[in-house]
C-alpha cells in the first residue's frame, strides 16, 4: 500500500510537469486535457478515503501554486478573464469535492467495472471546472457565462475522459507491480452466491 501511494505521487509529479507541455486546442474552443487532475480522479478510486484527501491536498496545492506563481489571475491561456482575487487552496476543496464523487462509486469499480469510473472521471471534471467558473464570478461580483465557456468547459471534460482508460491501465500496472489490490474478486463471488441463492 505504502509503496503503491508513493507511486502515486510520483505519477502526480509527472502529470504537472507533463501538462505544462500540453497545448490548448484553439479548435475546440481552447479546451485542453487536464493531466493532472484526470491522474488525482482516477488514482482517487483506487485508494481509500485518506490516502484520496491526501492526493487532493497535494494536487490542489500544486495546481494552485502553478497559476499563483505564473502571471496575475493565472495563466492567460486557460483563464480568458484573469480573477485577481481568487484565493490560493480554493483548488484543494474543489480535489476533495471530485475525489469524494469518484469515492462513491469505489464499490463497482472494485467489482472490475472501470467503465463506470471512466464516464464519472469526465462528470468530475465538469463539475470541477464549472464549479470553478461560479466561483470565479462571485469573486467578480457579476455573473457572464458565454456559451464559448460553456463549450470549452465541456469539450475539456470529454477530451480529458477519453484518456482515462489509459491512466486506469497504468494505475492497474502499477497496482500489480507493487500487489496492491484494487479488484476484489471476492465482491463477485458474494454477489453471485447471494443471486443463486
Amino acid at each position: 500500500m505504502i509503496r503503491y501511494t508513493f507511486s502515486l505521487l510520483i505519477l502526480v509529479l509527472f502529470a504537472l510537469v507533463a501538462q505544462q507541455f500540453i497545448p490548448a486546442l484553439t479548435g475546440l474552443f481552447n479546451s485542453r486535457l487536464l493531466l493532472v487532475t484526470l491522474v488525482f480522479l482516477c488514482a482517487s478510486v483506487t485508494v481509500r478515503t485518506p490516502v484520496m484527501l491526501v492526493l487532493a491536498f497535494i494536487c490542489g496545492f500544486l495546481w494552485d501554486a502553478q497559476t499563483t506563481l505564473g502571471p496575475p489571475g493565472g495563466d492567460p491561456e486557460v483563464y480568458k478573464y484573469p480573477a485577481e482575487s481568487l484565493r490560493f487552496g480554493y483548488s484543494i476543496i474543489l480535489y476533495g469535492v471530485i475525489g469524494f464523487l469518484m469515492q462513491g462509486i469505489q464499490p463497482l469499480f472494485r467489482e472490475g467495472k472501470w467503465q463506470f469510473s471512466t464516464i464519472l472521471t469526465g462528470i468530475s471534471i465538469f463539475v470541477y471546472l464549472i464549479a470553478e467558473y461560479l466561483m470565479i464570478n462571485f469573486v467578480r461580483g457579476g455573473f457572464i457565462f458565454p456559451r464559448a465557456t460553456l463549450y470549452q468547459i465541456i469539450f475539456t471534460s470529454t477530451l480529458t475522459m477519453l484518456f482515462s482508460p489509459l491512466v486506469f491501465w497504468i494505475l492497474f500496472t502499477i497496482a500489480g507491480r507493487f500487489g496492491h489490490e484494487i479488484r476484489f474478486e471476492g465482491l463477485k463471488k458474494k454477489r453471485r452466491r447471494r443471486a443463486i441463492a
